[in-house]
């Protein structure tokens, strides 16, 4: 994390800002499609260089971002969190900095009213707590906030994937439980109004009940994705499977379905997982096929 990563957007009255835990992550774009070649990457000249490299690999981040409406301060999805433990070693023991990235946007963690998460993968609940120094408990990092949590995903976890012998759910236990424990959590349907400006739109399929989220002011739209699509060259080939999907089908109609409704549409895209740039639009090319234009490209 570092403070020059930190972007905004305007949309109307309302402030998008993302704050980057892991910058420009590198891997085989079967991380993300697991039938998809480098060659295919290389082909797509719209990727180059800011969403790969010409080799054929992704470009990606890890981010959270934080909304700012007049009335409200609003995290969404609060990335992975310092000092962890995690299945993989990139996600492992990274440094602070989370806060202090929220700082610079004149946000002190007191301030933000709730915290929405688009569903329950550690890269996305992350900052939801942090550990005490003193006791080496788990406590909330946002102190005076609603937690806002699918009730469908959630319900999916505890009775289901915490327990399926695949998912870890040390991320549950550090940053979801001790949250629940405290009553500081609501469980939302997938259609919830979080405030005037943001309302969440479902998307099934890279977990059961993984919501999006809209945001609307002035006349001007955005869309938060989550996990619904981790890289830009998924707005090209949206019918195609997508690595982390619990529900492949679902995830390929989720995927379809969001492409047709927001192309060419003016909404700004905020891709939760997007390399810089970060926000942008789906355009048809003069071929008929969609790609994704960053802002400033």
């Amino acid at each position: 994390m570092a403070a020059e990563h930190v972007k905004s957007w305007q949309v109307g009255d309302v402030t998008i800002s993302r704050i980057v835990e892991l910058w420009d992550f590198r891997d085989d774009i079967h991380m993300t499609m697991p039938d998809a070649t480098p060659e295919e990457v290389i082909a797509l000249d719209w990727l180059h260089p800011h969403y790969a490299t010409p080799e054929g690999q992704q470009r990606m981040n890890f981010q959270g971002f934080v909304v700012q409406t007049p009335d409200k301060v609003i995290v969404v999805d609060s990335c992975i969190g310092a000092g962890r433990e995690r299945d993989f070693d990139v996600f492992c023991n990274l440094p602070e900095g989370f806060l202090e990235d929220l700082a610079s946007l004149g946000i002190t963690r007191e301030q933000v009213d709730i915290v929405f998460c688009t569903h329950l993968h550690f890269d996305h609940v992350g900052w939801n707590t942090y550990k005490d120094p003193a006791t080496g408990e788990y406590k909330p990092t946002f102190p005076n906030a609603r937690y806002l949590f699918g009730k469908t995903e959630y319900e999916a976890w505890q009775e289901v994937i915490r327990h399926d012998g695949v998912h870890s759910d040390g991320h549950l236990v550090e940053c979801v439980d001790p949250i629940v424990a405290l009553g500081m959590a609501d469980f939302i349907d997938t259609d919830h109004r979080i405030c005037p400006e943001l309302t969440c739109e479902p998307s099934h399929g890279h977990t059961p009940g993984h919501i999006h989220v809209r945001i609307e002011s002035k006349g001007e739209r955005a869309v938060i994705t989550g996990d619904l699509m981790h890289h830009p060259m998924q707005c090209a080939m949206p019918h195609r499977d997508a690595t982390f999907d619990m529900d492949k089908d679902a995830g390929r109609a989720t995927r379809v379905a969001f492409v047709d409704t927001y192309k060419d549409s003016g909404t700004l895209i905020v891709g939760a997982h997007f390399a810089e740039p970060t926000a942008g639009h789906f355009e048809t090319g003069a071929d008929g096929k969609v790609w994704f234009r960053g802002l400033g490209l």
